[in-house]
């Protein structure tokens, strides 16, 4: 008798979403938000305003769909202690991308936030979120970061949003592992395709580090889904990655300088985009 597949393993989600069978997504690195440590009062419409304008210059530089992040939020709080007004602002600036630019955007609330994350999608029509812990648990800057997956999965059922496709991380960067340091990153992988994720990113230890490609291989094998690298993607090393997965997510290395709180510089977008192979 055949085994029963633990997953959805083998869903087209990237083409379901991006009309391609790889894909290049761009982080939109929104300025503080209003609740976070480095909020100055800003005016609201300057921050929609800038997380529009790195969205207008991923996309109309040829990349195939952006992430709204509150990466400005520094230092990140765990779920639970993110307020409403994260998730109201997120909304805002991801319905005004969506509207203006017409192509899929996904959602991260950092740090590890996927409920509220569920309802921005929700509000803004947006075809993913990115959950960096969805399964197990680990230790990360914020302290213990448990998995997202069961409260999350239910609260996406009330929402009666099942199209919101689930991008999630494994043996995700900015943390330690020794919890559960005792099973193969395989199986932790393999948790990821258990749990009902539609996608499996695979990152470096920090933000801008790029992954082994022997690493990022093992994990593709070990899931059967769709595989995205999630950080230290750059020219150099873009076709490699893309050779063995189904996508990129960049960000830094698409910044003014190539530092990642900068803008979005337009033109290293369109060299970056022209050089790719797909």
């Amino acid at each position: 008798m055949a085994s029963q597949p633990i997953g959805r393993a083998g869903a087209d989600t990237i083409r379901a979403i991006f009309g391609r069978t790889k894909a290049v997504i761009g982080v939109v690195h929104l300025l503080p938000l209003p609740g976070a440590p480095r909020f100055d009062g800003e005016s609201v419409e300057a921050i929609y305003a800038q997380g529009l304008a790195d969205a207008r210059a991923y996309l109309e530089g040829g990349c195939d769909g952006v992430i709204v992040e509150n990466h400005g939020d520094v230092p990140f709080a765990k779920p639970d202690a993110i307020g409403p007004e994260t998730a109201a602002h997120m909304a805002v600036v991801s319905d005004r991308i969506r509207r203006e630019l017409g192509r899929p955007i996904g959602v991260n609330v950092l740090a590890n936030a996927a409920i509220p994350a569920l309802a921005i999608a929700s509000a803004a029509g947006a075809a993913f979120v990115r959950v960096n812990q969805w399964a197990n648990a680990y230790v990360a800057n914020e302290g213990f970061v448990e998995g997202e997956a069961a409260r999350a999965m239910r609260y996406r059922a009330q929402l009666r949003a099942k199209g919101v496709r689930i991008f999630a991380d494994a043996h995700v960067k900015h943390g330690a592992h020794a919890i559960v340091a005792d099973r193969p990153v395989e199986e932790q992988v393999k948790d990821l395709v258990f749990f009902d994720a539609d996608v499996v990113i695979a990152t470096g230890q920090r933000t801008g580090h790029a992954a082994d490609l022997g690493y990022i291989q093992m994990i593709r094998e070990a899931s059967g889904l769709p595989t995205l690298v999630g950080s230290g993607v750059t020219p150099e090393n873009a076709n490699d990655i893309l050779a063995i997965t189904d996508g990129v997510i960049v960000a830094s290395s698409l910044k003014h300088d190539g530092v990642w709180w900068n803008a979005v510089d337009p033109d290293r977008v369109k060299r970056f985009v022209a050089g790719l192979r797909r």
